[in-house]
């Protein structure tokens, strides 16, 4: 008992923590359906994934950074009906209702950041707020109806493949290695982690955490719109009841993934393996027949999961400056 209390789990001893349980639940899986090990399959869940895991890479940066976004899945949805909309009934080329759509989920973004930064909610509540707004206009746009997608270069956009690998899925692994490099590399990466560690720091440092929090949320905005605008391809149509806690599984995916809850800490690798993770455990429950209520009882207990991983490692980098703090007072 005295060495599994010594156990500790860094950044790295969760990365493998995941590959464990990536490689059980392929297992798990696999076993109890034949098809789950496929190519077809596996390709099929990363292009599942492409939507959740643009706005993870969003969720990772807000939350290193002591933010958060309850807002994403209505601001995917908004996407693609507004897009749908653009095309579809305003003539909109393909390349210009996307860059139209973009734009207005940043300015979505920036909504978010005035919330926090200039009347102070917090953003959780800022963010709750949005949610229910976008997710009404989502509805008000079209009546609360569908809207078919006909345009040739839309539909390409949800089919196109690129050496037998789903355009989508290109998408978000390029998502991926360019944000994962400024995060790590860059100096607003290391702003993100300063104002997440500590705000007041960063700013007696000559940071700008209000700036900070503003691209952040825009480039949240962007991240969602680029993956409603994917959904709505896939689906050939924009529905504004489509990405229905969307948040819950880019959250549960991040947290999993070791990016601490209270900020200051986490990478975009962890995240990766996390939405790997969470995509394949919900492509699993519905292959083997899990009916849809007990699914979102697995998706509660996966967060739980994650909150009590994230609440072990916060517990266990405290101990260690304790420790560390100790022996330089000797």
């Amino acid at each position: 008992m005295e060495k599994l209390k010594k156990i500790k789990l860094p950044i790295s001893g969760s990365l493998i923590v995941l590959f464990i349980a990536l490689i059980g639940v392929t297992a798990i899986f696999s076993y109890q359906n034949k098809n789950y090990f496929s190519y077809q399959n596996l390709i099929n869940i990363l292009t599942a994934a492409s939507l959740t895991g643009l706005v993870a890479i969003g969720h990772t940066y807000l939350i290193i950074a002591g933010l958060n976004d309850l807002s994403s899945g209505s601001v995917a949805a908004l996407s693609g009906v507004l897009s749908a909309i653009l095309v579809g009934v305003y003539g909109f080329s393909f390349g210009s209702a996307f860059i139209v759509t973009v734009i207005a989920a940043m300015v979505i973004g920036v909504f978010n950041a005035w919330m926090v930064n200039s009347i102070k909610l917090e953003p959780f509540i800022a963010t709750l707020v949005t949610q229910a707004i976008i997710r009404g206009f989502a509805y008000i746009l079209n009546e609360g109806k569908a809207v078919p997608i006909t345009n040739e270069a839309f539909i390409l956009f949800g089919k196109l493949r690129i050496l037998r690998i789903p355009l989508t899925v290109w998408i978000l692994i390029v998502g991926f290695v360019i944000f994962g490099y400024i995060l790590a590399k860059t100096r607003f990466g290391r702003s993100i982690y300063a104002i997440g560690g500590n705000k007041d720091a960063a700013r007696l440092a000559g940071l700008h955490p209000k700036r900070i929090v503003l691209v952040s949320y825009m480039m949240m905005g962007a991240l969602c719109a680029v993956g409603g605008v994917i959904l709505a391809a896939r689906m050939n149509s924009g529905q504004p009841s489509a990405s229905i806690n969307l948040e819950f599984d880019s959250i549960t995916a991040v947290i999993l993934g070791g990016v601490s809850f209270s900020g200051g800490v986490g990478n975009m690798g962890g995240t990766l393996l996390g939405v790997i993770l969470i995509q394949a455990f919900n492509t699993g429950l519905t292959m083997v027949g899990v009916q849809s209520f007990w699914q979102y009882v697995a998706r509660g207990a996966l967060l739980l999961l994650a909150l009590w991983f994230d609440y072990m490692r916060k517990t266990n980098r405290e101990k260690k400056i304790l420790q560390e703090s100790m022996k330089n007072l000797k």
